[in-house]
């Protein structure tokens, strides 16, 4: 049915994100793209290499001597509970971002092979409906590919926006669009949920969803309070930058020189094993001089938030009543 919505809403309003029509929003497809984003990543990482090579006239094997593709990317959930990505991608040396890449690794052939991957990709799924007929996901039309620069001045993003950038969505969580931050373990917990209509829904159809035999795999009942992704919030190529593992390994080596020159003992011998002893010490309890003053006016302004959400809710279930 053909509706719209002429009203300006502001960033705060809750009608922003929720359906014009709720009866005619698909929901289970709204879930099960969620469900097959990671999916639809990885393959958009393979298909860009491909394109690649077929572009330059090189085979896989030349263009892995030559260079790499890589990438970190995070997720940010819309108001409306669809997922959409932000990612930085390179093309590197192929050891990785220690080697320059070739000469021919221009910001102009990986965005032509971006947005071509990014038109092509698609997943195949059983349709939620029990036809015969499959549900194709792919990636929506809205794409924007900006080159990074190592300077302010020039065109683009500035090198050093963009950790700031990329921090500013990873703060974000599932939450912000209406949901729970925690998981929903049994279908009766929904009513009594205080999240949006819209995204009370998407719970509601990721549990129903999850009992038909070709939904099973993916978990949707375990990530229904994600309303449906499960994947994690970021994630990154191999050869990117430097590992998780290495950064525990420098806090860790970082700690143990500290407590050898605090402690006045020797430096440790690479050749020997180390062994970490942790020790508590008690140091005090209560709030230091001025926190009363700054924790009284955290109570007073939470309370205050409270109010005003219960009275908003309080609105709504008479509306909804009416």
């Amino acid at each position: 049915r053909p509706q719209g919505c002429r009203a300006r809403h502001t960033a705060d309003d809750e009608q922003a994100g929720q359906p014009i029509c709720v009866d005619c929003y698909d929901y289970p497809a709204a879930v099960l793209w969620n469900a097959h984003a990671p999916e639809l990543w990885r393959r958009l990482t393979l298909t860009v290499p491909k394109l690649i090579t077929a572009e330059l006239g090189i085979t896989h094997k030349a263009l892995r001597q030559q260079a790499r593709l890589s990438y970190a990317r995070v997720i940010e959930y819309q108001r409306r509970g669809l997922i959409h990505f932000h990612a930085v991608v390179r093309l590197d040396g192929p050891d990785g971002p220690d080697q320059p890449p070739p000469a021919w690794a221009t910001p102009e052939l990986l965005t032509r092979t971006l947005r071509t991957a990014a038109a092509q990709v698609q997943v195949s799924i059983p349709h939620p409906d029990g036809t015969g007929t499959p549900l194709t996901l792919g990636w929506g039309r809205q794409l924007d590919i900006q080159p990074i620069q190592v300077a302010a001045e020039l065109d683009g993003i500035a090198d050093r926006h963009v950790a700031r950038y990329v921090a500013k969505y990873a703060t974000k969580g599932a939450e912000d669009s209406g949901t729970v931050d925690r998981p929903v373990r049994y279908a009766s917990q929904i009513s009594s949920l205080k999240v949006s209509e819209h995204a009370r829904r998407m719970i509601w159809t990721c549990f129903t969803l999850a009992e038909l035999r070709a939904y099973q795999e993916l978990r949707l009942r375990q990530w229904a309070h994600m309303l449906g992704y499960g994947g994690h919030f970021s994630s990154k190529s191999r050869r990117y930058s430097v590992t998780l593992a290495q950064l525990r390994q420098a806090r860790a080596d970082h700690a143990t020189q500290a407590a050898h020159q605090a402690e006045g003992l020797p430096e440790p011998n690479p050749g020997r094993d180390t062994i970490t002893v942790g020790r508590w010490e008690y140091a005090g309890s209560g709030l230091a001089h001025g926190e009363h003053f700054w924790a009284e006016q955290a109570r007073n302004r939470v309370q205050k938030a409270r109010a005003i959400r219960n009275q908003i809710t309080e609105r709504d279930n008479e509306q909804r009543a009416s």
